[in-house]
Formats: structure tokens, sequence, C-alpha cells
């Protein structure tokens, strides 16, 4: 299982209702989350296959949000 994050902007749970057709359209993404407690509002994504990161922060920005990869 690979994972991925991101640092986001993100922050309330409007805002992941607003991102979850887009991240549930990307099928390569098993699973993900947001942790909106955490400064930085890290995205996490998890996938049994690799991820194109350029493609989840294009699909991000499509639905207004920013995003970065993190180590």
């Amino acid at each position: 299982m690979e994972t991925y994050k991101f640092k986001t902007n993100i922050k309330c749970g409007n805002c992941i209702a607003t991102v979850t057709p887009f991240l549930n359209g990307i099928a390569e993404v098993d699973d993900w989350e947001v942790d909106t407690k955490n400064p930085d509002k890290t995205l996490t994504i998890k996938s049994s296959t690799a991820v194109d990161t350029a493609k989840v922060i294009a699909e991000l920005n499509k639905a207004g949000y920013q995003a970065e990869t993190t180590l």
C-alpha cells in the first residue's frame, strides 16, 4: 500500500464535502482523509497502485483548493 501526503487549504467538513467527488473520481485512490486539526490540513491518500500526485493536485484545484506534496 502506497501512502501520499499533501499540505492543503481544506479546513472544514464543508470543504471535505466539496472535494469528495473529485478525489473519489481518481481511480487509483483507494482511501483518503483530511486531518483538519493539523496546521498543514494534511490530506493522506492510500493506494494499492502508484498515484500521479500532479493529478491529485489538479483535481483539488478544479474543486477550488490548493495542495502541495509533503514528505
